[in-house]
């Protein structure tokens, strides 16, 4: 960028209302690239990294970008369509206990239909190999479909895993009912099963995994500094949201969105708010098509970034950043805007840097750089 467009661009977003400290540039490094739709990614020391590909591969990326070979001990995954091999994250005692959480999109046993799944496992000393494999979460029921899997994980501070699932697309009004995980936001022990303290617990007709409902497809989760969970929802046409699912609260989908179905036509009622259901803290009409989210909470990107909340977007391959004040999105800026590639994951390195993955064919793992 020359320095008069830089000083164009600079002047153009304090008209519209930003500070000088927000309107620096952003540019990117490639840390790694040869990754084939990747998902996710966490952060294993050494300046390591695991990645998960779609197509049902997991791979170490060393300090230095180079990409590893294909860790052994996965499980069976369906892959196809948005199915696959998704999210991964690393325990919180990750440094003694070697534990990693990944879903997937996992296949009936009868061979008939699948569903989104949550294990657990141990990297191996020499990161190769996944071992002690568990099942600790799996959606039910089984439909067939390639479509909405949801799939984030985070991990709250007393161990136990949210995990996000999707309405499975052909089954969306599942997502208002209590006895099936369509279209819910899940919280379940590190050990497997649902914790103690999930608000349907004990309640005749209801799955006891479920934290929240009334979702369509969830595909960004984090955790603000308070511990509370925030998600970005895909709408349909239009009405992308950003959410912060509560402990047996009600969101809406399908009854209200600000989406409509493709090709046009109300979805129900058309309506956008009805008592009793959860309003999005946020939303985009046209949909972006948010993934992967992010909070800042280190001192690299300025003070004016700190607590901010990142979001991938595949549509229009950019990354958002939202400003927060308490409960509310205040303010959005676009950056990247020419990065021309799909944003699938969006996480905070423990070198306080921001890491992107790009879904494509010719992935690619890459740094944000802070502006100048």
């Amino acid at each position: 960028m020359t320095r008069s467009i830089a000083l164009s661009f600079t002047a153009c977003l304090a008209v519209a209302g930003f500070t000088s400290t927000l309107a620096q540039a952003q540019t990117t490094e490639v840390v790694a690239s040869g990754l084939q739709n990747p998902w996710g990614v966490a952060f294993i020391g050494e300046g390591r990294m695991l990645v998960t590909e779609r197509p049902g591969r997991m791979r170490v990326v060393g300090a230095d970008g180079r990409l590893g070979a294909p860790l052994a001990g996965l499980p069976p995954i369906d892959a196809g369509g948005q199915g696959g091999l998704l999210d991964v994250i690393t325990d919180r005692g990750f440094a003694s206990n070697r534990t990693v959480y990944f879903c997937y999109s996992e296949p009936a046993a009868s061979g008939g239909g699948n569903s989104t799944a949550m294990a657990s496992a141990t990297l191996s000393a020499d990161a190769t190999r996944l071992g002690d494999i568990k099942v600790i979460f799996s959606q039910s029921p089984k439909v067939s479909s390639r479509s909405h899997f949801g799939c984030r994980i985070a991990q709250a501070s007393d161990g136990s895993l949210f995990l996000t699932l999707g309405d499975r697309f052909s089954r969306m009004n599942d997502a208002q009912t209590l006895d099936n995980h369509h279209g819910k936001v899940v919280r379940v022990k590190a050990t497997g099963g649902a914790h103690p303290d999930n608000p349907f617990v004990g309640r005749a007709g209801a799955l006891p995994e479920i934290w929240s409902y009334g979702h369509r497809n969830v595909q960004g989760a984090a955790l603000a500094a308070d511990g509370r969970l925030w998600t970005s929802e895909h709408g349909p046409q239009g009405g992308d949201e950003i959410n912060r699912p509560q402990a047996g609260k009600n969101h809406g989908w399908p009854v209200i969105t600000f989406g409509e179905n493709y090709g046009g036509g109300a979805i129900g009622e058309g309506i956008t708010s009805k008592p009793g259901l959860e309003q999005p803290l946020h939303q985009w009409t046209p949909s972006i098509a948010p993934s992967g989210l992010a909070f800042v909470t280190s001192d690299r990107y300025g003070a004016a970034w700190k607590g901010n909340l990142l979001a991938g977007s595949l549509k229009f391959r950019y990354l958002s950043r939202l400003v927060i004040e308490g409960d509310r999105v205040v303010r959005e800026e676009k950056l990247l805007p020419k990065l021309n590639q799909r944003v699938r994951d969006v996480r905070e390195g423990p070198d306080g840097f921001i890491y992107l993955l790009t879904d494509d064919r010719d992935g690619q793992l890459l740094r944000l750089l802070p502006g100048r």
